[in-house]
């Protein structure tokens, strides 16, 4: 299968594409667990006058986490721009289990990038589409940060009602 924009630019295969892309994703969110969890960990012994930069509890704190949500974690923060850069280093840091890491890692990469980058492919021939790819990229952004904002107001308002 192969996807052409217009006559004067080249084809792009997705039997070529995808499996790059996959690899790109896989290896760039283990280089980034390695550094969580070779470095990371270093910047919790700095100090600064005296005091600790970050808390020991926050590590423990992350350690839990990625024991108890680490694999919906790894996968689900593909689809949320931003959250997926840290997501992998926190989990370095966190020290979850790599073994389980690099499963979801890799089946949260196919995921991602068989997805949306089949999605992408088919959805570039709607007319649509094509004249107005600023909304929709916004609009997908606003739709894959839209659990966050309601998870983070559902959490305030939790809190509100316990004081």
């Amino acid at each position: 299968m192969c996807a052409k924009a217009n006559e004067t630019e080249a084809y792009l295969s997705l039997g070529v594409l995808i499996p790059l892309l996959f690899c790109a994703a896989v290896l760039g969110d283990n280089c980034n667990y390695w550094i969580g969890r070779k470095i990371g960990l270093k910047v919790f012994h700095l100090k600064f006058k005296g005091k600790p930069i970050v808390k020991e509890e926050y590590l423990n704190k992350t350690h839990a986490f990625f024991e108890k949500h680490g694999t919906k974690a790894i996968i689900m923060a593909r689809f949320v721009p931003f959250v997926r850069t840290f997501a992998p280093f926190a989990a370095g840091i966190g020290e979850m289990n790599y073994k389980k890491y690099f499963l979801f890692d890799v089946l949260g990469g196919a995921l991602w990038i068989g997805t949306l980058t089949t999605a992408g492919y088919l959805l570039g021939e709607v007319e649509f589409i094509r004249k107005h790819i600023d909304l929709v990229c916004l609009g997908i952004i606003l739709l894959s940060v839209l659990p966050i904002i309601l998870n983070l107001l559902k959490a305030r308002m939790n809190k509100s009602k316990v004081k």
